[in-house]
């Protein structure tokens, strides 16, 4: 079993051997951690469910675990106290030894942006809702169907985005991808057959995304950034733009209502198309939600959406609301090869949103990133007062801005403390003009709750001191 298992909320790696099974795995993985010192005496551990949850085993097997491991004295079980390590005499460091080493290697804590917190997605509900959906199926729903995705899906999503995001949508001019990357690229090869030949980019953002459309045959031509957002007044000579306008990524801000009206009179008095990106909209704290940019035109403006941050991005479940014109073009190129996600996850996922369930869910996980926000906003203003947080209004992430010349050291320092993190070079377009800038890109989504405070204090213990 050559897996490693982080956490605990602590520094703390545990190595399980790769004989005698899950449970004797994690009890030598648990005693070592004692022997050596890593857990302390008194520490209290996860409760079983939560821990079986984060390691994605039964919670018997835990329980088990703790079982043995009390009855050896390694670890204490009280009504009302949880389980903790025993007070028992443990190695004492020795001076020459520094705090915290480590190798950089595999992190311990992700602070990748892009994920949400996978061990909070709703397992209970989502299982009730997909009996719901399987139960009241209709047999020809699980033949090949249509290239566009289940009708109850598209129904459900027309409302849905309606009501929540603004976005003008027909059940008929919705197609159901496998997330926004298979979204675009479907879209790659109809704009090339419509003669496009380059598209307009953000400065910053996804290399990855660059790349379906540069294999396209879609040259990217990165749009200036400032205080309000992405300059559109800069794309001359284009037909085609990719936004993130409801909250610019990785920078974190919306974009001005001006520039909004100008993409929109842009897309109008050239022909062009807007592709817009709305990767997180549910997500905002501080400010009103901003609706979606397709509101505006739907005629101009693809809506790409997903429920990779929402709910998680293993269900590859994603949306194109296109104007009618598109919609066709797209749907005979998918009816020709392309590929659908999943007929029962489709007929989940609609259930889940007619129910009322998904609007929960996103309720309550708003309020727990909100919480995390706080707390990484309140750790910075007490032991980095000179690192500043933006662009954190809204959404998964945050970009923390660093002195002059420091990012490189500061994502080395961050290794070492066993962080996964990305600075904000790695999102800079290889052409952008705009003014280089030395920053992190923290992904405060990712981590489990009883990881969280551990994640914040080894990122705090990476930047510069004061």
């Amino acid at each position: 079993m050559a897996k490693t298992w982080a956490t605990l909320g602590v520094d703390l790696h545990l190595e399980p051997n790769g004989s005698g099974g899950l449970r004797r795995g994690l009890t030598d993985a648990l005693r070592d951690a004692v022997r050596g010192g890593r857990l302390a005496p008194g520490t209290r551990l996860p409760s079983s469910r939560t821990l079986a949850a984060d390691l994605g085993i039964a919670r018997n097997t835990v329980a088990d675990a703790y079982a043995d491991l009390v009855a050896e004295g390694w670890l204490t079980a009280r009504q009302g106290s949880g389980t903790r390590v025993a007070e028992r005499p443990v190695p004492q460091r020795t001076p020459d030894t520094p705090p915290h080493p480590r190798e950089p290697g595999r992190p311990t804590y992700d602070l990748v942006p892009g994920a949400p917190d996978l061990a909070s997605f709703p397992r209970t509900e989502w299982l009730k809702a997909a009996r719901r959906a399987l139960a009241a199926a209709p047999h020809d729903a699980l033949g090949y169907g249509d290239p566009r995705g289940r009708v109850e899906l598209r129904t459900a999503l027309a409302v849905y985005l309606a009501r929540a995001r603004g976005v003008r949508a027909d059940p008929e001019h919705i197609v159901v991808c496998s997330g926004f990357a298979d979204g675009l690229t479907l879209l790659g090869p109809v704009l090339r057959g419509r003669g496009l030949r380059s598209l307009a980019v953000e400065s910053y953002g996804l290399d990855a995304h660059w790349n379906l459309l540069e294999r396209a045959g879609l040259r990217t031509v990165p749009l200036p950034f400032d205080e309000l957002g992405t300059d559109i007044g800069e794309s001359a000579g284009v037909r085609g733009m990719l936004l993130t306008p409801a909250h610019q990524f990785p920078m974190g801000v919306p974009l001005h209502r001006d520039r909004r009206a100008a993409a929109v009179d842009w897309a109008r008095r050239t022909g062009g198309l807007i592709l817009e990106d709305d990767y997180d909209g549910e997500f905002r704290y501080d400010r009103q939600p901003v609706g979606a940019l397709q509101g505006l035109d739907p005629d101009r403006v693809v809506y790409l959406g997903t429920a990779s941050k929402s709910l998680a991005p293993g269900l590859r479940l994603g949306w194109m609301v296109l104007p009618p014109a598109l919609a066709a073009e797209v749907v005979a190129l998918k009816r020709g090869g392309g590929w659908s996600s999943g007929v029962l996850d489709q007929l989940t996922l609609a259930e889940f949103l007619t129910s009322g369930s998904y609007d929960r869910h996103v309720r309550a996980a708003r309020l727990r990133y909100r919480r995390r926000r706080d707390g990484l906003v309140a750790a910075l203003a007490a032991q980095a007062p000179g690192v500043h947080a933006t662009g954190i209004a809204a959404g998964l992430h945050a970009v923390l801005q660093l002195p002059p010349g420091t990012e490189q050291s500061v994502l080395r320092a961050a290794a070492w403390q066993g962080l996964a993190l990305h600075g904000l070079t790695r999102y800079r377009h290889a052409l952008s003009t705009a003014p280089r800038q030395d920053a992190l890109v923290v992904g405060y989504g990712t981590p489990p709750d009883h990881a969280w405070a551990g994640a914040l204090s080894a990122l705090c213990r990476a930047l510069p001191s004061p």
